[in-house]
């Protein structure tokens, strides 16, 4: 079997993170095959902010008081999986979905564009030797988040990709037939 191939119907995502995360000169390569991705019109509906060391703490903080604001109730073991979240992983990536007006080009078009660039970069990290994770949750779609990393008003988070060394051994996953997802017209 070609080996891109059989590297992308091997491919999982990776929840145990540890270090090493991708130095500076590989995610500059990381980073070139998200810019890669399907972008009709090239409008570059996209952006990454990379958050590490100490700023995974103080994102934490962000998304504890976050928390707070949008549930006031909240139990201390929810606001404290809050804060060590970012700490899951040595580095983070916020892929930043910068909506652009275009007469051809509707918002769903550069949301997926954005998608596919957080989903290059799980396959370059791990094309690199790294693991990731792909996360989401009620905080990567709230507004008070989103400003305290700084987004404008047009921009949203597609999500957090974790990146580092894989802990363990890699999740057995079941291996699906195509023939139940695929049909003709």
């Amino acid at each position: 079997m070609n080996d891109v191939l059989h590297f992308l119907q091997t491919r999982n995502s990776c929840a145990r993170l540890v270090a090493p995360a991708p130095s500076d000169s590989e995610l500059e390569e990381i980073f070139r095959a998200a810019l890669r991705v399907p972008d009709h019109a090239w409008l570059r509906p996209w952006r990454f902010i990379t958050i590490a060391g100490q700023r995974r703490a103080d994102l934490g903080l962000v998304l504890q008081r976050c928390l707070q604001q949008r549930q006031p109730g909240v139990d201390a073991a929810a606001l404290e999986k809050a804060r060590n979240a970012p700490l899951r992983a040595p580095l983070l990536v916020a892929v930043v979905l910068a909506l652009r007006e275009h007469p051809k080009v509707p918002a769903v078009e550069q949301r997926l564009s954005a998608g596919c660039a957080a989903y290059a970069i799980l396959l370059a990290a791990e094309a690199l030797g790294y693991a990731g994770i792909w996360r989401t949750g009620d905080a990567a779609f709230d507004r008070a988040v989103m400003a305290e990393l700084g987004l404008a008003p047009h921009e949203e988070l597609v999500g957090f990709v974790y990146l580092g060394t894989r802990d363990g051994a890699g999740k057995s996953l079941p291996e699906l037939a195509a023939a139940n997802y695929v049909s003709s017209w």
